[in-house]
């Protein structure tokens, strides 16, 4: 008799991208915690850094909150300078439930981090997406204005969720500063780099795409510079991959630019590739014929390999 796995996601984000002795030490500290690292990237100009690591709840859940520590103790805001929206040393934690965990559960171990965090390493919380209360609550509305914006005070309408006892500060922890931590489905982070245009034309266009811009539904993006790079970027979220269409971003991303006169150079994930993307992308290239989105190995695969695992005490 057979029963399927659970596995719980967490993709956290630290403000740091330069630094490869930080970095280390936390990938480390989530291993030492057990959990199953499946990668990691940095960027210098984004000065940001995003693990993703599986694994049992238990065992994710100390994985993040034993990387907060890490980060806690290594990152200091008031030195920190990067592109990308940030209020926290450790910045965003999201859970994504895999296999055999429902919303409510990811939700479950959100909460339970996030209470770990504010007693255990004193920082304030928010709950963000599935985790918040009521549901639904935006990185964009927490991260407005960035740490920055939390140091003197709360801003209306933002005040933790989890804050420390006998907090002493009027915001946000002055070099840490706070923690969104939520539970989501599987989303695609990726930037895609442009030529030919400035950045206000981009701006423009990643204004019109986004959802808050009346564009695509689950769409987040913003436009960037990344001076030690030399190139921009519109750099996206687009929330749950299975029920949006990654492809359609892509062509009126390229609609758009070439129709500036610029072009499309590089398109970049942060973070592990959903399937979603690729294959929707070789069934446009390719035109595929229906049904084999069914058929992709590595679904199968990991279906057959988290449906079948076994009891190791079972007789």
């Amino acid at each position: 008799r057979g029963m399927t796995a659970r596995i719980l996601e967490t993709v956290p984000n630290f403000s740091e991208g330069r630094d490869p002795a930080v970095l280390r030490e936390i990938v480390a500290a989530m291993r030492g915690a057990g959990a199953e690292v499946l990668d990691w990237t940095a960027d210098v100009d984004h000065h940001r850094c995003v693990v993703t690591a599986v694994g049992e709840p238990a065992v994710i859940e100390d994985a993040a909150v034993e990387a907060a520590r890490v980060a806690i103790a290594r990152i200091d805001l008031r030195s920190h300078r990067g592109v990308h929206p940030r209020i926290g040393a450790v910045d965003v934690v999201p859970f994504v439930p895999l296999s055999g965990l429902s919303m409510a559960d990811a939700v479950a171990s959100a909460r339970r981090v996030g209470e770990r965090i504010a007693r255990e390493l004193r920082l304030p919380v928010f709950y963000y997406a599935h985790a918040s209360s009521p549901p639904g609550r935006t990185l964009a509305a927490l991260r407005r204005g960035g740490w920055e914006a939390l140091l003197d005070a709360w801003p209306a309408g933002r005040t933790p969720d989890e804050l420390p006892a006998d907090w002493r500060w009027p915001g946000a922890h002055p070099t840490a500063g706070a923690v969104c931590v939520g539970a989501r489905d599987v989303l695609l982070a990726w930037n895609v780099c442009v030529q030919g245009v400035d950045l206000e034309v981009l701006a423009g266009i990643a204004a019109r795409l986004r959802e808050s811009g009346g564009g695509i539904r689950g769409l987040r993006a913003i436009a960037v510079a990344l001076p030690e790079r030399d190139v921009l970027q519109i750099s996206m979220n687009l929330e749950d991959v299975e029920r949006a269409e990654p492809m359609e971003v892509f062509r009126r991303i390229e609609a758009a630019v070439t129709g500036q006169g610029g072009e499309i150079t590089a398109t970049e994930v942060i973070g592990l590739v959903p399937d979603r993307l690729l294959m929707d992308a070789a069934a446009d290239r390719l035109r595929l014929e229906p049904g084999a989105e069914d058929r992709l190995l590595s679904r199968r695969l990991f279906g057959r390999v988290v449906g079948t695992t076994r009891r190791v005490a079972e007789p």
